[in-house]
């Protein structure tokens, strides 16, 4: 991994968590990536300031960039940026809908101009359709997809706790980028790439989709259970709660054998099946239940564990936080160092050399004597 995209540069106009989180991952990879700021900064910066004084999201999704700000009203620093875009080999943007076209950057005229660049946008909607226009941010995509209604209870639809929709697409983005970068080591020509968060979640949604189209209905909101699958769900113990996972007949069978010590369990024929134990969910919940009520959670788990039943515990952050199987990195940031959790994916190469989080502006100087533009105001620091 460490250097893969070592070579490459990246000139990202971006702000928010989708495009940067694509971003953050070209950069590990070895990437050179210019991030372009307004004068005031990603407004990401300002989320919060639980990291030292730093934004939580900006802390992780922007290490290993290079920071200038640049007033894209201004001409002198469209000249700039058409100055990085003419040696860039990947463009990637998610300003609001037509806001790089308004400001003369059109992505057409861009490809015509650079045949090898690779450009992504990354929307809230997509160019087409009568929703093109429209701001959004990750829980309105949340709410149009359908996603808070299959989350949360039957009580009412919730969000989902993480920033999904943004992450989705930034995970779009990604691998369609380096498709392009694979193909253009074929072909020597670059690709137009766009991404929204609503096709990304949408995407995602399909077995609900499928489930209403073809099938008629949806299962109810589940809450801390799996709408198609039962057993598969949250349980009292005498001192804490546990996730169980049956996810076919072998194991139901050993779940009933081993863990409910209740063999004849398994060939009732309200839980025969799968399809009937979903149907009889309320039934069956309740005769876990029972026999989980009075038993240690240890002691449960140490039974699942035999039986080779899937399991967790329903963690805290706190539990995630001090968890056994919790992989994390350190990287600096303007404030000194943080450790973040790291990225999924492991490899037999070395570990990527993570860059730090640069302060708002970190490279105008720099950047601006790079690409033989001289600084724009007296308030842009050297």
């Amino acid at each position: 991994m460490p250097g893969d995209l070592e070579g490459l540069l990246v000139v990202a106009v971006e702000q928010a968590v989708a495009a940067p989180y694509c971003t953050s991952r070209l950069a590990d990879a070895g990437a050179r990536v210019i991030k372009v700021e307004r004068p005031e900064g990603d407004f990401a910066r300002g989320y919060d300031r639980h990291v030292n004084g730093n934004s939580t999201y900006f802390v992780w999704l922007n290490r290993g960039k290079e920071s200038i700000r640049l007033d894209l009203k201004a001409e002198a620093d469209k000249a700039l940026l058409r100055a990085m875009i003419a040696r860039a080999d990947i463009l990637v943007q998610n300003l609001a809908p037509g806001a790089m076209t308004r400001l003369g950057f059109p992505v057409e005229s861009l490809r015509k101009q650079h045949p090898r660049l690779i450009t992504c946008e990354i929307s809230g909607y997509g160019d087409a359709g009568p929703y093109r226009d429209m701001k959004a941010y990750d829980l309105l995509v949340q709410a149009e997809t359908g996603l808070c209604s299959v989350t949360g209870n039957a009580d009412a639809p919730a969000r989902v706790g993480v920033s999904v929709c943004d992450l989705a697409a930034g995970m779009n983005a990604h691998a369609a980028i380096l498709q392009a970068l694979l193909a253009r080591e074929k072909t020597g020509q670059g690709r137009s790439i766009k991404v929204s968060l609503f096709g990304g979640m949408a995407d995602w949604m399909n077995v609900p989709y499928l489930q209403r189209r073809y099938g008629g209905s949806i299962p109810p909101r589940p809450g801390l259970k799996h709408p198609s699958i039962a057993p598969y769900g949250v349980f009292s113990c005498a001192d804490g709660e546990i996730l169980l996972s049956i996810q076919n007949e072998r194991e139901w069978a050993r779940f009933c054998t081993e863990v409910l010590v209740d063999a004849a369990l398994a060939k009732d024929p309200r839980f025969a099946s799968m399809t009937a134990r979903v149907a009889n969910r309320a039934v069956l919940d309740a005769r876990i239940a029972a026999i989980f009520a009075p038993i240690p959670k240890g002691e449960m788990a140490l039974r699942l564990e035999q039986a080779g039943i899937a399991f967790g515990m329903l963690n805290t952050i706190d539990g995630l936080i001090g968890h056994p199987q919790l992989r994390t990195v350190t990287y600096d940031t303007p404030e000194g160092p943080v450790s973040v959790i790291a990225p999924a994916a492991e490899t037999d190469a070395s570990a990527p050399d993570y860059g730090p989080v640069p302060a708002i502006g970190q490279h105008d100087g720099a950047l601006r004597r790079e690409f033989a533009i001289p600084l724009l105001s007296e308030g842009m620091p050297s």
